[in-house]
């Protein structure tokens, strides 16, 4: 039994992390913004969002190759002081579920911080593997218009979405909704959209609701977004229109 733990200790610190980024920087996106905060950027993402801001990190060639010890050395070296959580993103984190598992359960344990997945929830079984570790969710639902997949998966994807929802609330983790829009994004399909989502879980269970408008690429007007706006309060009134604040005030 020792040599099976010893063996298996071994392959943990063995397992390889591809990693496009660590760093610190103000939250500028979600129910959080403004927070400091460490964002451990994955490298790897199968989605095709045509506003993607992070395409340098799509690639699951892209960043370095890093031993799972030296990633946790790095967290630990690159931590400052009044930190308030730490960031899990990419990319898209779920493509390396098990590796982001290990290094939330080490934040956790270890540096005691809170934990926030950001994530497209693409596969709520890769989900509920790392759920157990992370303190706060976001769930970012797509629209059509993002061009996220193939016509014939969106259903797929947003069913996925859904059950990730439902899995983050019955864990009492701290969870809010995002929905990015842009001047594309369909007024009929975001109402859909919103009577399922509370039609599947109860709004007193949400801590937020964001309205994300596109930066800089195909952005929708005021008049479109208070419409937006205007489809969520009746059903949950502390919905917020929240742009991608780090970029306004030129932070990463």
């Amino acid at each position: 039994m020792l040599a099976l733990g010893i063996k298996q200790n071994m392959l943990i610190k063995n397992k390889k992390v591809q990693l496009s980024e660590i760093f610190t920087s103000i939250e500028g996106e979600g129910i959080f913004f403004g927070t400091k905060t460490m964002f451990i950027r994955m490298a790897g993402c199968h989605l095709k969002c045509y506003w993607c801001d992070t395409d340098y990190a799509l690639s699951m060639n892209s960043g370095k190759c890093y031993s799972i010890n030296e990633v946790k050395k790095m967290i630990k070296k690159k931590l400052t002081k009044n930190t308030y959580k730490i960031n899990f993103t990419g990319g898209e984190p779920l493509i390396q579920y098990d590796i982001v598992k290990d290094l939330a359960r080490f934040v956790k344990e270890e540096i005691g911080l809170r934990t926030y997945l950001e994530s497209s929830c693409y596969d709520f079984n890769r989900f509920g593997e790392v759920l157990p570790y992370f303190d706060i969710c976001k769930i970012e639902f797509k629209m059509k218009d993002s061009n996220v997949v193939e016509k014939k998966y969106y259903s797929n994807l947003l069913k996925n979405e859904m059950e990730c929802l439902k899995m983050a609330i019955n864990s009492n983790k701290i969870t809010f909704v995002k929905i990015v829009v842009s001047k594309y994004s369909n007024f009929d399909e975001f109402k859909e959209l919103i009577d399922n989502i509370f039609h599947t879980v109860c709004a007193q269970s949400l801590a937020g609701f964001i309205i994300q408008p596109t930066t800089k690429i195909d952005e929708p007007t005021v008049d479109s977004l208070l419409k937006f706006y205007d489809l969520v309060y009746p059903k949950y009134n502390d919905v917020r229109i929240i742009p991608q604040l780090h970029k306004v005030i030129g932070a990463s």
